[in-house]
């Protein structure tokens, strides 16, 4: 097996975050890819494990690299190579597994609590022994997914993570930090303003949630690892 996970960038500033000391500390080599200026890889087999990153942009707007990237999907998942999509990730590996990306009725940013179900703690969340966690959300679409996906978490509006084959999908976000939060509040001013959020909702007095979170995200990529060190791994 490749020593070499593949981390697929959708917009320069949304990045591996706290996952990246992970795989690193778990002896992998990360080959960074930025979809919208470098060619998307279209031979799966290279890998050990393939990460698709978030982005403002929608799966729906057909821009050509993304479309490569559910090609490169399609190909992970018939030779059952672990993938975690993130965000626009999962969304991506909704639509490439047959479900329907929309925007939805209301977005979700900011610190918000998602509910593990059985299937969440049994597999993904494994290690995480509460029925609901508090993350980091920051996305307008949200999908519809074939019967043969299996859901872990939900909020009150969106599926929020869930398991396709050697393919996980997560809506919110795990592996940011404060430095991220911050960046992306720079960055996306404009949505903040119309969605009337202030960047104090995101950061002041946050600390124990991105330390938390950060805990949860080591629980979450401790169970992912696994699946990249024996892909016949079910939960």
């Amino acid at each position: 097996m490749d020593n070499k996970i593949l981390s697929i960038k959708n917009i320069n500033f949304e990045t591996l975050g706290t996952l990246r000391e992970l795989i690193r500390s778990d002896g992998y080599q990360i080959e960074n890819i930025e979809a919208q200026n470098e060619a998307v890889p279209t031979n799966a087999k290279r890998y050990a494990a393939i990460i698709i990153l978030g982005g403002p942009m929608s799966v729906y707007d057909n821009d050509e690299y993304l479309k490569k990237e559910q090609e490169l999907i399609r190909h992970a998942l018939k030779l059952e190579i672990p993938i975690l999509g993130i965000c626009l990730g999962s969304q991506l590996i909704a639509q490439a597994i047959g479900g329907n990306v929309y925007k939805g009725g209301k977005k979700e940013i900011g610190w918000s609590n998602v509910m593990l179900n059985h299937a969440g703690y049994n597999g993904l969340f494994k290690g995480i022994n509460t029925k609901s966690i508090k993350v980091f959300q920051w996305h307008g679409d949200t999908y519809d997914l074939p019967q043969k996906a299996t859901i872990m978490a939900s909020s009150k509006l969106y599926p929020q993570a869930f398991r396709f084959g050697s393919a996980i999908g997560i809506q919110f976000h795990m592996e940011v930090n404060g430095e991220m939060i911050q960046r992306w509040a720079d960055e996306y001013s404009q949505e903040l303003e119309r969605e009337r959020i202030e960047i104090a909702d995101l950061l002041n007095h946050k600390e124990h949630e991105i330390k938390e979170l950060s805990k949860r995200c080591k629980v979450v990529y401790s169970n992912f690892s696994k699946m990249i060190k024996d892909k016949s791994t079910c939960y």
